[in-house]
């Protein structure tokens, strides 16, 4: 062992002792601090005790009389607490009862209370809830234990307001021939006031009668004000109506419109400040709360969503909005609609001699196809179902019209891939020619020229597929939220609107569920025989191909049980529209192939004469020359670098 090491190791030791005293000494210091914390909180007990023990020798001493004079000034200077808080005039307004007053039409019932002005409830009287499997109590849109309104009261300059949700109005009802007009007046101060005033109608014109018309009155509030504005809570928890918890609540959140544009909060519903609105609505699945202003507002939204089913509810909404103060002005004109997601009626919805454009709520699939379902799926479906139809025949017409409509085009998408596989010789010849995986581009400039000289349009296959699918997507947006499938039975399918469970499953299948829906089922056999028949048809003009296998595997077997995976919880509605569509593609497919001989094709394109080139396939065919010639290129360099 050298001089070094020695020295090494005693460092090492002396600085293993010296770390331990250390620590030694500050373990002292802890326990120190820890027992001077002890006796401090034993001696903060100790004198609790005593003050505790000192409070009740006093009470057992003292009369019955001074009892009461001891709860009378404590009773006192509370009260003098509260007056100080809210003021002479809004203190009364704290002592009451809560008093409701329920209002009817032929569609809803709305139930008022005093407390706050508010409503509290309002249950709509043609749709039944979900409940534990079962349809048996009806949707209620305002739940009395979450729905909260009030408007922010500034006293005395001070930033943190009262709200008049927690003061007791002064109600009056007048009831007349075609509507109820419900008046809620709160006192601010002496001669201060702000009253709300809601009318109920009762016409019979669904568009009007989901409406209720509210109204701010307000006299000398200036308190009412902050940054020149009257601000407005609103919030309301939404209850779970469907049976899929996971469907409903992804419909579920707030929307907000503004100069002809829908916007809707994000997803994970955080706050978010907007402005210069016409309306907000607490948008569920199939119904809606929308408060609808005459003139612009602002609001600060948000909402919370619930963890999972077991909770009863879906969402707790919540929005901050800011109305514009315009002085002079004592009265704003605002409305409620409380009602269904019903294209016809939302459409028809005015408020203030303007159409409110509610039905913008509905999801029908933006610009690129939001057309097909407003001009052409909804008037047949509305059309058909006041007929009399049942909504199994008419979504059986409705598909019959659709692929009466695309017939043209699956004709032409047919014929194209008849062509490939008529010339599918020709395209072996090239493949054996240019067997070099080097040579791609010469190989893909030749086959081009091969099209060009028989007549095939390579895109011709995938162009009328594209034009189909605006139309199959709308299909695919307009079932899930169409409110008229909602409660109709076909089959065995209860509700059409929600997915067919024909076996409940005690156990959960990640991505799939805990139940088997049979129409599912049906959709995806019926995609698997297509998806076979398909690409037995394009088998012809893809054999031999890289990748071939795979592609099989993908179209005939991934995809139909991605499917089913994905549609096992949706609307029965849309996977019987999704059978249907297959079968009759099927069977449109199988007459098609028997009126084509690909013979007579075949003779037809080595007959043709070839058209000039157009100026695309020209371009096209030179960058593929080009291209060419830079590979080329490449190849002798690496040839010589590797020299």
């Amino acid at each position: 062992m050298n001089k070094n090491t020695i020295i090494g190791i005693v460092l090492m030791i002396a600085l293993f002792v010296g770390y331990s005293f250390y620590q030694a000494h500050e373990m002292e210091k802890q326990q120190e601090v820890l027992k001077e914390k002890a006796k401090k909180e034993q001696a903060e007990r100790a004198k609790r005790v005593a003050e505790q023990e000192a409070e009740r020798l006093l009470e057992e001493q003292m009369t019955e009389e001074e009892r009461n004079i001891r709860d009378s000034i404590a009773n006192v200077e509370k009260m003098n607490a509260e007056i100080y808080h809210h003021g002479s005039t809004l203190y009364a307004a704290t002592q009451g009862t809560s008093e409701l007053k329920t209002i009817e039409n032929e569609f809803m019932s709305v139930v008022f209370d005093n407390l706050g002005g508010k409503i509290v409830d309002v249950t709509l009287k043609n749709y039944t809830r979900y409940e534990e499997g079962e349809r048996d109590e009806n949707v209620q849109l305002m739940v009395p234990n979450s729905a909260k309104m009030g408007i922010a009261i500034y006293r005395n300059g001070s930033e943190q307001p009262l709200n008049t949700n927690d003061y007791y109005f002064t109600p009056s009802v007048e009831t007349l021939d075609d509507r109820s007009v419900v008046k809620m007046r709160l006192n601010i101060d002496l001669d201060a006031w702000v009253e709300y005033v809601y009318t109920v109608y009762n016409t019979g014109d669904a568009s009007r009668d989901y409406l209720v018309d509210f109204t701010i009155n307000q006299h000398n509030a200036t308190s009412l004000l902050r940054d020149n504005a009257i601000t407005l809570n609103w919030s309301n928890r939404s209850n779970k109506n469907e049976r899929s918890f996971q469907n409903e609540s992804m419909a579920t959140t707030i929307e907000y419109y503004s100069d002809d544009e829908l916007e809707e909060l994000d997803s994970n519903g955080e706050r978010e400040d907007v402005e210069a609105l016409n309306w907000i609505a607490f948008k569920q699945q199939y119904f809606s709360s929308a408060f609808i202003a005459e003139n612009n507002i602002d609001a600060s939204l948000s909402f919370k969503t619930a963890k999972n089913e077991t909770v009863g509810f879906v969402k707790e909404f919540d929005a901050t909005i800011s109305i514009p103060y315009t002085e002079g002005l004592d009265k704003y004109n605002f409305a409620f609609y409380y009602g269904p997601n019903d294209y016809r009626i939302m459409k028809k919805v005015e408020f203030m001699g303007e159409k409110a454009n509610l039905q913008e709520i509905i999801p029908m699939g933006g610009l690129l196809i939001g057309w097909w379902n407003k001009y052409i799926t909804i008037p047949i479906f509305h059309w058909l179902s006041n007929h009399g139809l049942g909504f199994g025949l008419i979504i059986l017409i409705l598909t019959l019209f659709v692929k009466a409509v695309i017939l043209p085009l699956t004709y032409k998408s047919y014929m194209s891939t008849a062509k490939m596989r008529a010339i599918r010789p020709e395209i072996e010849a090239i493949n054996q020619k240019f067997p070099n995986p080097d040579d791609a581009m010469k190989k893909q400039q030749a086959t081009m020229e091969l099209y060009q000289k028989v007549g095939i349009n390579p895109m011709g296959g995938c162009l009328p597929l594209l034009i189909q699918m605006p139309i199959l997507w709308a299909m695919f947006r307009f079932f899930p939220a169409s409110i008229e499938l909602r409660g109709e039975s076909f089959l065995w399918a209860d509700d059409l609107s929600t997915y067919d469970s024909i076996v409940e499953l005690p156990f959960n299948i990640p991505f799939y569920g805990d139940h088997i829906s049979l129409f599912a089922l049906l959709m995806t056999l019926s995609l698997f025989g297509y998806s076979f028949i398909t690409y037995k048809q394009q088998a012809a003009t893809t054999a031999g191909q890289p990748g071939a296998g795979m592609m099989k595997f993908m179209m005939v077997y991934f995809m139909p049980l991605m499917m089913l995976c994905v549609m096992n919880s949706f609307s029965s509605g849309l996977c019987y529209y999704y059978f249907l569509s297959q079968i009759f593609t099927m069977i449109i497919m199988f007459a098609i192939r028997r009126t084509v001989n690909d013979e007579k094709v075949r003779e037809k394109l080595l007959s043709h004469k070839p058209r000039k080139k157009s100026k695309f396939q020209a371009r096209y065919e030179e960058a593929l020359k080009q291209q060419q010639d830079q590979m080329t290129i490449n190849r002798e360099m690496r040839r010589q670098q590797r020299r």
